[in-house]
């Protein structure tokens, strides 16, 4: 750089002593001597020359980037989170965890619905049969829950329906027939017999019967086609009629 600076000088002074040729249609050019000075006349018209080796080169910078780079800086913050992408497919099934510990218990539930239907009932009174059939009424109370058994009409009603069981007990007459059934509805479900005897003997009978809501049960006497009667007095109860459920259909 120093030495082009030096040769410029030099050169200048070589280009100054040659007479520039000029072209055949330009006027021609005023002789100069070469102890004349290069600026023009004070007061003359003329330009100074602007072309030739007098012009300076343009001298531009560059810097090397990449010797210049610096420490590294420190992590920037957070950007915002992106869109959520598309739902990728299930991956497959992992292996089984191993088993929890065991849970606090609970609160204590409510108390359980048992329903109950259950009756127990007697009769002081002898009964002979008549021309029809008559349905065995009694007059004396043992139990009779929730009052599902009519003792005016004999019949215990269910208000319960579910499996139920019944039974029967009666004291037969000296020398008459003992002929009675235990009724579902209009249906006969069980016998109650016994033969004309001189002697009287105390008759049972028991059964199980699957009852619907406001199904009845009674205890029918035969009508009069044979003498039939049952024994009972004012002092002890020989009759007597029983049931109670089993097993409510719902529960």
């Amino acid at each position: 750089m120093f030495g082009v600076l030096l040769l410029l000088p030099v050169l200048l002074s070589l280009f100054s002593m040659v007479a520039p040729v000029p072209p055949p249609s330009a006027p021609p050019a005023p002789c100069r001597r070469c102890c004349d000075h290069l600026e023009p006349a004070e007061g003359s018209a003329e330009q100074p020359p602007t072309a030739g080796l007098n012009h300076m080169p343009e001298v531009r910078a560059y810097i090397n980037m990449t010797i210049l780079k610096g420490d590294k800086g420190d992590r920037g913050d957070r950007g915002t989170p992106g869109k959520a992408g598309l739902e990728g497919p299930p991956g497959s099934k992992g292996p089984v965890g191993p088993k929890g510990t065991k849970g606090q218990a609970g609160p204590p539930g409510d108390p359980c619905k048992v329903q109950h239907s259950a009756f127990s009932v007697g009769r002081r009174k002898s009964l002979h049969s008549l021309e029809y059939y008559q349905a065995l009424v009694f007059d004396t109370v043992f139990v009779n829950l929730h009052g599902h058994f009519d003792m005016f009409k004999g019949k215990f009603y269910c208000y319960v329906p579910g499996v139920y069981f019944f039974n029967v007990n009666i004291h037969t007459w000296n020398f008459k027939e003992t002929y009675l059934h235990v009724m579902q509805n209009d249906t006969e479900q069980a016998i109650v017999y016994a033969q004309p005897s001189d002697r009287s003997i105390m008759q049972s009978q028991s059964l199980m019967l699957v009852l619907g809501l406001n199904d009845e049960v009674w205890v029918r006497m035969y009508k009069r086609e044979r003498e039939n009667a049952i024994y009972s007095d004012d002092v002890d109860i020989y009759i007597t009629f029983n049931g109670y459920l089993i097993k409510a259909s719902v529960e």
